[in-house]
């Protein structure tokens, strides 16, 4: 095996750059060392600890946040968007066409760039422990973050590609040769592993000092496990874990919805995990998504724009505050904090380029924020991975799911009311249905909704999924023969039947890369169906 999962040298390994804003992550750190010399101090295994966190979404947007936006356009939530330029590859996820080979390039990068980071982290678990530290503590800690870091990537991968090739420990191409699969299960099985012998280790998110505000927490392994749980209805598991952030009492809602993705509220009393990011020009230490799904005529690039199903499912809902906070419009006059849009100024979304002439609000930056130059990963805003509105949420849904739906109602509503709607009082199925759309609105352009439609069962049995798309899903009826939106049915340059070639039993899951396959000589065995 080559390149796209383990083909990397000592050397290459043990390049480290980091991407952040906290003072443990203030510059790259460059250079090589020979392995064999590396590692006998405190400060080499920070160094490496600190290759892991930059491993989450390196150092621009095609290695990593490219794939989290084309999550979202495999939904009812997102269009591919751009209607000026070649959709590429993008194409065949997001419209479910089932050319394996086409489709299986749109992860590449993603599949590669996980697993470079999890050798970095196998690196920094294997190593570290053969260091002597002054801190006991502190070495524990190290490598609990390690732990953490490679539980998430291989989280990434799972629910993207269903079982993946486990690699635990630092291995040449030629060690690796005829790897296979491991099973759904058993990497479930490792992830809950990494979670578990790492919390422990962790502290709480207040016993952090400032300069290491950003770092992993006790609660963001917690959280992270009680959703690994949830996704494999593993309900009194999950329950135990996301309980155990709710009691610490670490975190709480921000009082406005609308600073949850405000730059000036990154690492805020809500968030559990965020990619650390700052402006500094001389290093690519910031994210430049929110250039990729802007408006072209703002700097943009357009890509993952919001539906009119989306927008729909706010306004039936009377949900006007976390609408306006999620979907920007064209000919707006008044755009939230940011007043360089007015009356005799509107912005500009132009239909004939935007298949919606929608674009994301969340990730929008006010103009009076943008370092210069704007289109170049410098810009500040924390990519958040994990929040508390997520904890109480699947909260609510584990509850329900055990029957205890006073408890599930106390931690929906906890999430309604800072948006100023009102209590649910359902119990049963319905409970379950407005805790899932409350997920949806909640939570919509966040890379979150695709797996809950995978994940959750319908009554039918099906996926959710299964049920949204295909030719005779709910979201290509809409579109085909509901929808009245101007925007989209004019706009052919993106087309309307979105989904409708989605195929049960295929389109649940990616298809792997196809030159993993190749270069595995076969070993790896290539998702059912594709």
């Amino acid at each position: 095996m080559k390149q796209y999962i383990l083909g990397l040298t000592m050397a290459a390994a043990l390049t480290f750059t980091v991407s952040g804003c906290s003072d443990f992550l203030d510059e790259p750190i460059l250079g090589q060392q020979d392995m064999e010399n590396y590692f006998s101090t405190e400060d080499e295994c920070a160094k490496q600890v600190t290759g892991c966190y930059q491993s989450l979404t390196y150092d621009d947007w095609w290695q990593i946040y490219k794939f989290y936006v084309a999550g979202d356009m495999c939904t009812d939530d997102e269009w591919m968007g751009n209607t000026t330029q070649d959709p590429g590859d993008y194409l065949h996820l997001a419209h479910y066409t089932g050319n394996t080979i086409s489709a299986g390039n749109s992860c590449q990068n993603f599949w590669q760039y996980r697993y470079k980071g999890i050798l970095q982290c196998n690196i920094a678990i294997n190593r570290i422990p053969g260091v002597k530290f002054n801190n006991e503590a502190l070495q524990k800690r190290y490598i609990a973050e390690a732990k953490f870091i490679r539980a998430f990537e291989y989280f990434d991968l799972v629910k993207n590609f269903g079982g993946v090739p486990l690699v635990l420990d630092l291995k040449m191409p030629s060690e690796v040769e005829g790897i296979e699969r491991a099973s759904k299960e058993e990497t479930y099985a490792q992830i809950e592993k990494d979670l578990l012998e790492a919390i422990p280790d962790l502290p709480v998110r207040s016993a952090y000092s400032s300069k290491d505000l950003g770092r992993v927490t006790k609660g963001a392994a917690q959280g992270l496990l009680g959703k690994v749980y949830l996704y494999q209805e593993k309900y009194k598991e999950a329950e135990a874990q996301l309980k155990a952030v709710i009691d610490s009492k670490e975190y709480q809602l921000l009082d406005n919805f609308g600073d949850v993705w405000s730059m000036d509220h990154n690492n805020s009393k809500e968030s559990l995990f965020e990619v650390q990011t700052n402006s500094d020009i001389s290093f690519s230490l910031g994210e430049r998504i929110s250039v990729v799904v802007g408006s072209r005529d703002d700097s943009g690039w357009s890509w993952g724009l919001p539906t009119s199903n989306l927008e729909k499912a706010f306004e039936d809902a009377g949900d006007s505050i976390r609408l306006k906070w999620t979907i920007l419009h064209d000919g707006q006059t008044s755009v939230p904090n940011d007043p360089t849009w007015t009356e005799d100024n509107p912005y500009v979304i132009s239909p004939s380029k935007h298949k919606s002439a929608r674009c994301n609000m969340k990730l929008y930056i006010p103009v009076a924020k943008r370092p210069s130059p704007y289109d170049a990963p410098h810009i500040p805003l924390n990519y958040r991975l994990l929040r508390y509105a997520d904890v109480l949420l699947m909260y609510a849904e584990v509850e329900n799911a055990l029957g205890n739906d006073a408890e599930a109602r106390a931690a929906l509503n906890q999430v309604r009311a800072r948006v100023k709607l009102s209590p649910v009082t359902a119990s049963n199925k319905e409970l379950r249905d407005a805790i899932r759309l409350e997920r949806r609105l909640e939570l919509a352009l966040e890379d979150n909704r695709l797996y809950d439609l995978r994940r959750w069962k319908d009554d039918n049995g099906k996926p959710a999924i299964d049920n949204i798309m295909g030719p005779n899903g709910t979201f290509v009826h809409y579109n085909l023969y509901e929808s009245t939106d101007k925007y989209e049915k004019e706009n052919k340059g993106e087309s309307s039947d979105k989904g409708i070639t989605f195929k049960e039993g295929r389109d649940e899951l990616f298809p792997i890369p196809n030159s993993e396959i190749i270069m595995s000589n076969g070993s790896i065995k290539q998702n059912p169906l594709y």
